[in-house]
């Protein structure tokens, strides 16, 4: 059995503020991460890193609803000035290059295309591209060395809280799924009322309601539509997650949420206390109940280090 090793992530506040200028890099990898807001973007433009070539993100919002750009350059300093002129929705800037400069513009043109076939299949964040760039150019050992990279940048950018590459919907027939679903736990929601039966498991530390699901048709309550699970609910129709089919919506796909309160949220079309409303299939045993039991078995109590 391969043990999968950790990686650690530094970050350095360059004006000491969480909200300012920063930087990431993970131990041997030769990727270098600058992100600045862009009321601080002439002060990150002149470091050196932000001449090389590499891609870059443009974050922000259009009209209330998310935005992002995909770009690259042999020098991003140059390109990032030209769309502080041409585009005015951006708040924040993400540069992403290597130390040592040695990426070339194959090697950024094919991260780009990656990053942006990446964005259009989550389809978290729309993005400002005109075209989806082809990823050509590179030879086979390349492409393998530009893979090894992005692996690193998935990994990354989630911490700084970009999540517009994040895939929460499992692919169908996942074999991590069907294997966690055969070997359990596996929880259950019903709503006799609504006619809702819905299935979750724990993957890979994520609660995870699995395909072919039921929740209900709508959101229940106008006064809520701005709950933030209210607005959740509305991604995932728009992203096909959830299918209106007859009297409920149904999961096209396993989807991963952060907690079981959000999974039992989206469910009900309300906000709901997810540890109560889920339970072990065949028992009154709620989430809360599970996890407690499952907690007492196994880590060690303080008479065990006595």
């Amino acid at each position: 059995m391969t043990q999968t090793l950790g990686k650690s992530l530094e970050l350095f506040f360059i004006d000491g503020r969480p909200d300012g200028i920063l930087t990431a890099e993970v131990f041997n990898w030769t990727g270098h991460v600058l992100m600045t807001p862009r009321t601080r973007i002439a002060d990150a433009l002149k470091r050196d890193e932000a001449a090389h070539t590499g891609v870059y993100l443009l974050l922000g919002e259009r009209d209330g609803e998310p935005l992002a750009y995909v770009g690259e350059s042999d020098n991003i300093r140059k390109r990032i000035t030209q769309h502080d002129v041409q585009k005015d929705w951006w708040e924040t800037a993400v540069l992403v290059t290597t130390s040592a400069n040695n990426l070339n513009k194959a090697h950024v043109r094919y991260l780009e295309a990656r990053l942006v076939a990446k964005a259009k299949e989550v389809g978290r964040v729309p993005l400002d591209n005109g075209t989806a760039p082809a990823a050509m150019g590179l030879t086979e050992s390349a492409r393998a060395n530009m893979e090894a990279f992005l692996d690193y940048l998935w990994m990354v950018l989630p911490a700084l809280r970009i999540d517009m590459f994040l895939q929460h919907a499992k692919p169908k027939g996942a074999a991590s799924v069907a294997a966690t679903v055969a070997s359990g736990p596996v929880f259950e929601l019903v709503n006799k009322k609504h006619g809702l039966h819905a299935r979750a498991s724990l993957i890979d530390g994520e609660f995870v309601v699995l395909e072919g699901s039921t929740a209900r048709l709508t959101w229940a309550s106008a006064a809520q539509n701005q709950h933030s699970y209210a607005h959740m609910r509305d991604d995932l129709e728009k992203a096909g997650i959830l299918s209106p089919q007859g009297p409920v919506c149904v999961f096209t796909a396993s989807y991963a949420f952060s907690s079981p309160s959000a999974a039992a949220a989206i469910v009900n079309g309300r906000p709901a206390n997810g540890r109560i409303e889920w339970h072990v299939p065949g028992t009154q045993q709620t989430y809360h109940a599970w996890e407690a039991a499952n907690l007492a078995a196994q880590v060690p109590s303080d008479e065990d280090f006595e």
